[in-house]
């Protein structure tokens, strides 16, 4: 069955929570992916082929944007991190415009790894922008 226009995701914003207290929305996410590493194995006598057996399960560093805001709870957030080994669980949550909640992962003993921001040039009247970059041990889509 095709997909129409009106199932498609438009206008999409991604909600951020800390350990059940939500820390920012963001307009843009990446590192939603998992990777098995794939083992080669050339069997002794058998010269025809070499199985490929599943191996370790990877998972990329999630990156968050949005607008600088005058919140403070990501910056806070890396700082007590890089104090003290401060993991928690994170979830991520999709929202189409209106706030209708679409998919939700969560990601295990996150920490915060990179922070940057404010992007912007000046001098062309940009909006300015914040990144975030977290490490984690695992994502569950709720």
């Amino acid at each position: 069955m095709p997909v129409t226009i009106q199932e498609l995701f438009v206008t999409n914003t991604w909600r951020v929570e800390i350990s059940g207290m939500t820390i920012g929305v963001f307009t843009r996410c990446s590192g939603l992916a998992v990777e098995l590493d794939v083992l080669e194995y050339a069997e002794g006598g058998n010269n025809d082929m070499i199985h490929h057996l599943p191996g370790r399960i990877r998972y990329g560093n999630l990156t968050l944007s949005r607008g600088l805001t005058d919140e403070k709870a990501l910056v806070d957030w890396f700082w007590k991190t890089h104090s003290q080994a401060d993991k928690k669980e994170v979830t991520v949550t999709l929202e189409q415009g209106g706030g209708t909640l679409t998919r939700a992962w969560t990601f295990a003993d996150a920490y915060p790894v990179r922070w940057s921001g404010p992007d912007l040039d000046a001098g062309m009247g940009d909006v300015a922008g914040e990144t975030l970059e977290i490490a984690h041990s695992g994502l569950q889509q709720v």
